[in-house]
């Protein structure tokens, strides 16, 4: 189960502290009306990453004894971590539109996750290969990776809303690029493992004990 959660709070962390419209989304509503409005847009992903989960998980379950196909997929999400990766590394603070008035936190986070990309590559790529492969473990193991992605992808972007309801200023400097770096550099490390596990399922490399 331990490898399932370690994944699960390294996607999490980086998914909830990089930057991209949702953060922007949190920011700016935190900005216009207060705390309460980026925490609802936080929420947002427990809405839209239900579905696509759903969806993801029962149709990779049909090949869950297809190791080939498994193992390309693992590739596959592999490669796609990579990416997210390199863009977390490289992550320039983020921009934040102050325009409009109306709040409607909740509603714009699901409207703005929903049309964003991201979710559904990471789920049917990554997160859903990743949770087929912890229930072959146990339903526990499932489940963990499942509660553990989710508390510290949206519990990172509630904590950006109450750090930037007091200070305003908290994605700046230093500090936040380090952040980056480290996340970048924990995702590029989870990527080898999932190529590395998707050439063991193909058989091109032998399993490590």
């Amino acid at each position: 189960m331990i490898p399932f959660v370690t994944a699960a709070v390294i996607l999490g962390l980086s998914s909830g502290i990089s930057p991209g419209p949702l953060l922007t989304l949190v920011i700016a509503q935190t900005v216009m009306h207060g705390v309460k409005e980026g925490v609802k847009v936080a929420l947002a992903p427990l809405i839209t990453d239900a579905v696509i989960i759903t969806m993801a998980v029962c149709v990779l379950s049909r090949f869950a004894h297809v190791h080939a196909v498994l193992g390309w997929i693992s590739i596959g999400g592999g490669l796609f971590v990579v990416y997210l990766a390199w863009e977390t590394f490289r992550a320039p603070e983020p921009r934040v539109d102050l325009t409009g008035r109306q709040a409607r936190s909740l509603g714009r986070g699901i409207a703005v996750n929903a049309l964003n990309p991201h979710p559904y590559i990471f789920w049917i790529a990554v997160g859903a290969p990743m949770m087929v492969r912890a229930r072959e473990e146990s339903i526990a193991a499932a489940v963990a990776f499942v509660l553990c992605f989710f508390v510290c992808l949206v519990g990172t972007k509630i904590l950006v809303a109450v750090l930037v309801g007091r200070t305003k200023k908290v994605l700046t400097g230093r500090v936040y690029r380090w952040i980056m770096r480290l996340l970048g550099l924990a995702l590029f490390l989870f990527a080898l493992f999932l190529v590395r596990d998707g050439l063991v399922l193909l058989k091109v490399i032998a399993k490590f004990p």
